[in-house]
């Protein structure tokens, strides 16, 4: 089981160890961070986040209950209480040989439950890069919705990278909730 808790300056380091290269920097943060992430972009990163007076962005590390051991980071950005609508952004298992045992799925639930019951949010939306087939499998199994596909929106190197689109409705996630 996964149990989200504030990311704080106390865990830069073992998120700055995780994202060792340039290629998972982009495909984690798009161009938000420059890699390499040091302590000083994390600092500006968690400003005024957490605060649930005035919500700008969640940013969360991943803790697994049985062990104590942080596992990963994601966070929940772009709230807007006019439309009841939020974003979750930088999805990040931290060590690869943590991954493909239900983690993702453990900290995309989590969110959610925050977004749609504490929030009371309507949508919650993401994006991921095409080829991450395994990060598609876990938001589908989340009751993500694909919604389409933003062609070559990013360059990396001589590559161009397309965007999933996903998302997924409060009556949807209740009814999963539910069933």
């Amino acid at each position: 089981m996964i149990q989200l808790e504030p990311f704080t300056a106390n865990d830069f380091n073992q998120l700055i160890e995780w994202v060792d290269d340039e290629r998972l920097m982009k495909e984690w943060s798009g161009s938000l961070f420059s890699f390499p992430l040091t302590e000083a972009g994390l600092n500006w990163y968690v400003e005024g986040s957490n605060d649930l007076n005035d919500p700008d962005v969640f940013i969360y590390k991943a803790v697994e209950t049985a062990t104590g051991q942080t596992v990963g980071h994601i966070s929940l950005g772009g709230i807007s209480q006019r439309d009841r609508a939020g974003r979750i952004t930088r999805v990040l298992v931290g060590k690869s040989t943590e991954r493909r045992r239900g983690i993702c799925q453990g900290m995309v639930r989590a969110l959610l439950r925050i977004g749609f019951e504490d929030l009371k949010l309507h949508r919650i939306s993401l994006g991921v890069y095409d080829f991450n087939h395994a990060a598609i499998k876990c938001y589908l199994k989340c009751g993500f919705t694909q919604e389409g596909v933003l062609r070559d929106v990013v360059r990396h190197g001589d590559d161009y990278w397309s965007l999933v689109e996903m998302g997924i409705l409060e009556d949807e996630w209740w009814a999963l909730q539910a069933g």
